[in-house]
């Protein structure tokens, strides 16, 4: 039968475990986007650092193969939505975290104003009242295609067909920003109580 094959991370952890900016910034990002733990923005960041370098692997290409794998590579993000039409490999480059976990479905499912916010959307997901394309997904992480996003619904047999439910408002809030290091207070104060002590 043979030994069963040993299954490798899809994903690579911060190379230093204690960074306060980075943990802020993760705590953000999984309170905004509603995830589970931080291995999945892990796994996003890994997904967006392969995407730069197959993108930085073919801008230093310049054959025949070369441009009809660039073709492929744009318009396969073309269809997930995560770049526009006239984008180029360059913008590629430019892609963020945000714009890889806004095509989940758990992003999406709030987005169409299916849930009344980011942590009933998962909870739908999970539970199976969530069909892609009158397909039963049970994976928050699931990234949509442009083509599917219009037929994200409910399942037939849900007991949430029917409820009204309030627009949701947009995930997307202001960008993370990380935290400006605060000044060290002026030692006038202290100085004013030692004169005034003597």
């Amino acid at each position: 039968m043979g030994d069963p094959k040993k299954k490798k991370k899809k994903y690579m952890t911060p190379t230093h475990p204690w960074q306060k900016d980075r943990i802020d910034e993760e705590k953000e990002i999984k309170r905004r986007y509603g995830l589970k733990n931080k291995k999945e923005i892990w796994k996003a960041h890994s997904l967006l650092r392969n995407l730069r370098g197959q993108a930085r692997t073919l801008l230093g290409l310049s054959t025949l193969q070369s441009e009809k794998e660039k073709l492929d590579f744009l318009e396969r993000l073309k269809r997930l939505s995560i770049l526009k039409e006239d984008a180029t490999l360059d913008d590629v480059l430019a892609l963020t975290i945000q714009e890889i976990l806004d095509r989940r479905l758990q992003s999406l499912v709030v987005r169409k104003g299916l849930a009344l916010n980011i942590n009933q959307a998962r909870q739908m997901v999970v539970h199976g009242h969530i069909v892609v394309s009158g397909k039963r997904i049970n994976a928050p992480s699931y990234l949509v295609m442009a083509e599917e996003e219009e037929s994200i619904g409910y399942d037939s047999n849900s007991p949430f067909i029917g409820r009204p439910l309030r627009p949701a408002a947009p995930i997307v809030e202001a960008p993370i920003e990380k935290e400006t290091p605060k000044e060290p207070e002026s030692t006038e104060k202290s100085e004013e109580v030692e004169s005034n002590g003597k």
